[in-house]
């Protein structure tokens, strides 16, 4: 909960908003952000994408990706952290949106070849750029989720510090 106000706070200083587009996490990160009273002054709202027709039609993710790389895959969290951006932007302006995106496979099943149980892409995309990392965890589904969110909330916090992590590919 240190990290939720921490953040809250650096956010509201530097006059960013965020929103989220959540798949495996379910709406978690989300929940963990409206923790902390007044996260209305950096929190716009998010959206739970969790199956391809919902990254499609609310996040803008091309058929595409999605059939050459699958929901748990860079390209798609990239297309989905920047099409959040635009699903809520308007009476915020873009400029002024981070985006955060999280696709992954929480497990027990679903692993593949390739793309184990655990293993979660983020991405974070702003006017100043975009980025994207991958994680494989190794809990159970409900440590996963929560190993994310966290993961996340991290990712936000080194943005607006200037101390993103190396992107990884």
């Amino acid at each position: 909960m240190k990290l939720n106000f921490e953040i809250g706070t650096l956010l509201y200083d530097t006059q960013w908003k965020v929103v989220l587009a959540e798949s495996c996490t379910g709406g978690l990160l989300s929940s963990i952000i409206t923790d902390v009273p007044g996260s209305s002054a950096y929190y716009v709202g998010g959206v739970s994408t969790y199956a391809y027709e919902a990254k499609k039609k609310l996040l803008g993710v091309k058929s595409e990706t999605l059939e050459a790389y699958g929901a748990v895959s860079r390209q798609t969290v990239m297309e989905m952290s920047l099409g959040v951006r635009h699903l809520f932007s308007g009476e915020v302006p873009f400029e002024n949106i981070i985006g955060i995106s999280i696709s992954g496979i929480a497990g027990p099943g679903g692993g593949m070849p390739g793309k184990p149980v655990g293993l979660v892409w983020f991405s974070l995309s702003a006017k100043t750029g975009h980025w994207a990392w991958k994680r494989i965890w190794k809990g159970n589904r409900i440590e996963n989720k929560e190993y994310s969110a966290q993961f996340a909330l991290e990712i936000i916090k080194a943005f607006v510090m200037n101390q993103l992590p190396t992107e990884d590919f």
